[in-house]
């Protein structure tokens, strides 16, 4: 390991629950889709959070270059990934280990890279880990794929690796890998991806013969999980479909997958996945394309095909997501905490009985927030940053 010099505190002080804050005015910029209206009261624009937390971070290591993903050893340190191709292990005096060798070759032009990364409750006797990446298929195609393998005893390497999952059909893009990794109750893993942005392969989002624009749920070891739906000519991976590009998901209180995905010009969407339902993109979408063009017919609702829980627009553009469940945010208990990058803001979510009823941001305009965490050993608040000099930080109540 190598010590990484601490920064110190950094003294954010935001006052979250005051309307007149200055992180508390987002619902004053206009919409992007003119003209759309709400499905029903409270699926967009909620009220202001009015808790008066004020919020601290520190840097714990930084020199990262993109950091996309990490989770908490039990141990107390973080695994995280960086897109270009490493992953590294970081203690909580911020040093942080060599590459780990051993990872098979990423694509890391655009959004590509390597990208989530998870463990299990039993990583101290398996010491076994999954992870996603933009995986080269030749030719400038490539997909979003899941490998696994053994971390060595010394931190050193990554061992037995192989590769349990190719989204399928591979695409000659750069944007759209979706990739978050959730395991369900029952053991098996969640695989989100996206619909690989462009307008050939976005309506294949409605096509459940492919990989594309999903929600998936496969075996931790290669292939569908059981009881997955059994939808007519689908792929047996196939959950939930009709999707855009999901880079935010965790299980909630209830034990059930939440994703948060990105729109386009408007239109980012929290829901609640079940199992063989269509959530309607590129038919419906609450947002326009970026060239100011109605996505589709620019409906925002259709028979056959589900409501998002929540909407925003203007778009946080949502990266990493977890259900706050730690001591140190009283709070926060069970509240949604979701990664914010164009809005560069933790981004926070009351719900009651399966609705938004606030929203509250922290640290607003300071750095693109790609993953968010919770340590197990206090509950601070853990973030990664989005850049070529990202970093893992901690955040604590002031």
């Amino acid at each position: 390991m190598h010590a990484l010099p601490l920064t110190g505190l950094v003294a954010l002080s935001l006052l979250a629950g005051t309307a007149t804050a200055s992180a508390q005015t987002f619902n004053d910029a206009p919409p992007n889709g003119e003209g759309q209206t709400p499905a029903f009261e409270g699926q967009t624009r909620a009220p202001y959070l009015d808790d008066d937390v004020s919020v601290k971070r520190e840097i714990i290591a930084n020199g990262l270059q993109n950091p996309w993903g990490m989770d908490q050893l039990p141990d107390g340190r973080w695994i995280v990934t960086e897109r270009p191709g490493r992953m590294r292990i970081i203690d909580a005096a911020g040093s942080k280990s060599h590459a780990i060798d051993g990872l098979p070759e990423v694509d890391a032009r655009g959004q590509g890279g390597l990208l989530d990364v998870v463990v299990k409750d039993d990583f101290a006797q398996t010491r076994r880990v999954w992870w996603s990446f933009a995986e080269p298929r030749g030719d400038g195609l490539n997909g979003t794929a899941v490998a696994t393998g053994i971390l060595s005893d010394d931190d050193s390497r990554m061992e037995n690796v192989e590769v349990i999952f190719q989204q399928n059909p591979a695409w000659r893009s750069t944007n759209h890998y979706g990739s978050r990794l959730v395991f369900d109750p029952s053991g098996a893993l969640f695989v989100t991806t996206g619909e690989r942005y462009y307008t050939e392969s976005r309506q294949l989002a409605q096509d459940v013969g492919t990989h594309l624009g999903k929600v998936l749920r496969i075996d931790p070891m290669g292939g569908p999980a059981e009881d997955n739906p059994d939808l007519a000519g689908g792929l047996p991976e196939v959950w939930s479909y009709g999707h855009r590009n999901i880079q935010s998901a965790a299980l909630g209180p209830d034990g059930h997958l939440w994703t948060v995905e990105h729109g386009p010009k408007g239109g980012d969407e929290l829901n609640r996945p079940e199992a063989g339902k269509n959530y309607g993109w590129p038919i419906i979408s609450y947002g326009e394309n970026y060239s100011g063009t109605p996505v589709g017919e620019g409906i925002t609702a259709k028979e056959g095909m589900e409501q998002p829980v929540y909407y925003w627009d203007p778009v946080i553009a949502p990266a990493g997501m977890v259900f706050y469940d730690g001591a140190m945010f009283p709070s926060f208990k069970s509240d949604a905490l979701i990664g914010g990058l164009a809005s560069k803001a933790l981004v926070r979510l009351k719900l009651e009985d399966g609705k938004v009823v606030g929203e509250a941001r922290y640290l607003e305009g300071r750095s693109r927030v790609r993953d968010v965490d919770v340590d197990a050993k206090d509950g601070a608040i853990m973030l990664l940053t989005d850049a070529n000099n990202g970093a893992l930080m901690r955040v604590t109540p002031e």
